[in-house]
């Protein structure tokens, strides 16, 4: 296979990833074959998929802005994936061309085509990481040197910790992240996850083969999420389906709404 110019040498091209079928199902164009392939191959076992990866994108947006309207103007966006429209910095930056925000994702392409498209702004950094090596993450120059955690600092893991099992120890991560904040300080998160006894057959066969072909997930119920919040109190509504969290349109939690597979949350640190 030819490699893209855009495409770092130390990558494997036969390999998925995950921030590179995201970029498929959301119509991006930084993805390679096996991306591709993968991508359409859960795409057909559950065709909905498409409108849960843009639904976790549109709540990125929601809890971006209430997190404006709040004071906060420093943003950590751990797992940050391939920039597409809608991005934390574009969102930030029209509020305040001065926001400070740090995008980490451990996918070479997701973090070279944010360093080329960021080239220029002196208010946004990118640290290829994995973010849970959260001491890592915040001794890096990246962080260290644009986000000032004696002020409030939003964190960001959007559609990130299902891919964090229970083995690694997600809250230990969290914890250490929120730590270091200061009071006032956010956590936004995103998560795939169903009541009990609610996943579909097509939605097990898809997370079967992208457990198989890409990495495995781990699912969380409202009580699951809520338990990653130790530390922080949760702002209205609560954790609730993404679509439901402060959404702009009544249509957004019609009846699919309240069926859709994950939850979403915003927490406050007290």
């Amino acid at each position: 296979m030819e490699r893209p110019n855009w495409a770092p040498g130390d990558i494997d091209l036969e390999r998925p990833s995950v921030a590179r079928v995201y970029d498929y199902w959301l119509g991006g164009a930084h993805n390679f074959a096996a991306d591709r392939a993968v991508g359409q191959h859960t795409l057909e076992t559950m065709p909905e998929l498409r409108g849960v990866v843009l639904n976790h994108r549109a709540f990125l947006r929601r809890a971006v802005r209430y997190l404006l309207q709040q004071g906060v103007r420093q943003f950590l966006d751990l797992g940050s994936g391939i920039p597409t429209v809608g991005n934390v910095h574009e969102i930030a930056q029209a509020t305040d061309p001065r926001a400070q925000v740090v995008y980490v994702d451990i996918d070479p392409v997701a973090v070279a085509h944010s360093r080329s498209l960021l080239g220029g702004n002196d208010h946004v950094s990118v640290l290829r990481a994995d973010v849970r090596d959260w001491m890592g993450v915040l001794a890096s120059d990246e962080v260290d040197k644009r986000l000032d955690f004696d002020a409030p600092v939003a964190v960001l893991m959007i559609a990130l910790l299902h891919f964090v099992s229970d083995e690694d120890d997600p809250w230990g991560m969290i914890g250490g992240y929120r730590d270091r904040l200061a009071t006032g300080s956010f956590l936004a998160i995103s998560h795939a996850g169903y009541e009990a006894d609610e996943e579909t057959d097509a939605s097990k066969e898809a997370r079967r083969i992208y457990d198989r072909d890409v990495t495995r997930m781990t699912l969380r119920d409202p009580v699951e999420l809520t338990s990653l919040f130790k530390g922080f109190d949760l702002v209205e509504p609560g954790v609730v389906r993404v679509p439901a969290w402060q959404p702009e349109s009544p249509a957004d939690v019609e009846e699919s709404g309240q069926r859709f597979p994950g939850f979403a949350a915003v927490g406050r640190k007290a």
